[in-house]
């Protein structure tokens, strides 16, 4: 069996702001610290990265400078999804001229395409830019779900590698792997639920708490990818009360919180995201001490 192309913990970065800005400096001293901590690779621009409010400049700029502060030392997949398929087109192609090494593209929102219209979008994707892309599966956000079957289909394509799967439905991920291949990328877009998708045969995690403990979570996935279930469980168990923090409010706000709490970046985000609720910071503080990150 050939090792997948992406696995392990990829955290899904925030994106810093200092005075309705991007601080770039901000951004790249967190990118240091989650090579330091050990993870697997990098997500800029995804969900977490608030890629909703960034403006087109600002989107590329995030992804040119996780490229340059990697520096290959662990892999970049570019966040570069859009409800309008000519638009993912150019932020994949982007993402690849600038040295990405793979695009995360999120499934149509707001557009609810049906299951041909998913299997289109990707297809045109495929055909215009050679590169990996992973699909990201996110129904709660986006009003669509894309199926196993469409997933069968697309994994035929040569540049259609693999999965964000954020629907915690964890049967179907035995499922998924069975119909897309042995070669097919699996990785869980929930942290809470990673220990589970991990033991269905998943790969790996674009996590949200690695933004926070990267230390900690790139542990647990070293466990669990060595089929050491007794560390793995561990871990999950030290991390889960963090894992449900981080969501207490609309993220990236608790996360954001925890990352100012600990000096790296300001705990600043863009409307309509407003900064964590009180009991949201409480409850954070409280999952950091749990998780041994302060």
């Amino acid at each position: 069996m050939t090792e997948p192309m992406f696995r392990g913990v990829l955290p899904a970065l925030v994106t810093p702001f200092r005075d309705g800005e991007v601080d770039e400096d901000a951004f790249v001293r967190l990118v240091e610290r989650q090579i330091a901590g050990g993870v697997h690779g990098l997500v800029p621009v995804g969900t977490t990265g608030e890629s909703a409010t960034l403006s087109h400049d600002e989107h590329r700029r995030v992804v040119e400078l996780c490229v340059a502060t990697a520096a290959g030392r662990v892999p970049v997949i570019a966040g570069a999804g859009s409800n309008s398929t000519r638009e993912a087109i150019e932020l994949v192609r982007h993402a690849k001229t600038v040295g990405a090494d793979a695009a995360l593209v999120v499934t149509p929102y707001y557009n609810r395409p049906s299951q041909e219209g998913l299997y289109a979008h990707y297809a045109a994707i495929n055909d215009a830019v050679q590169m990996p892309v992973l699909i990201y599966n996110v129904p709660s956000r986006t009003a669509v779900d894309i199926s196993n079957d469409t997933l069968a289909r697309l994994a035929k394509l040569p540049n259609i590698v693999g999965i964000k799967d954020a629907t915690g439905d964890l049967p179907r991920a035995s499922t998924q792997r069975l119909m897309c291949g042995e070669d097919w990328v699996m990785l869980s877009g929930n942290d809470d639920t990673a220990l589970g998708y991990m033991a269905h045969g998943g790969h790996g995690c674009i996590s949200v708490t690695a933004n926070v403990a990267p230390e900690q979570v790139s542990a647990f996935f070293n466990d669990a990818m060595a089929g050491q279930w007794k560390g793995a469980l561990y871990g999950q168990d030290r991390l889960i009360r963090l894992h449900k923090a981080l969501f207490s409010d609309a993220s990236p706000s608790p996360a954001k919180f925890a990352l100012a709490h600990l000096g790296l970046c300001a705990e600043e985000a863009r409307l309509p995201i407003v900064p964590a609720s009180e009991a949201s910071r409480k409850e954070v503080l409280a999952a950091m001490r749990d998780a041994g990150v302060i």
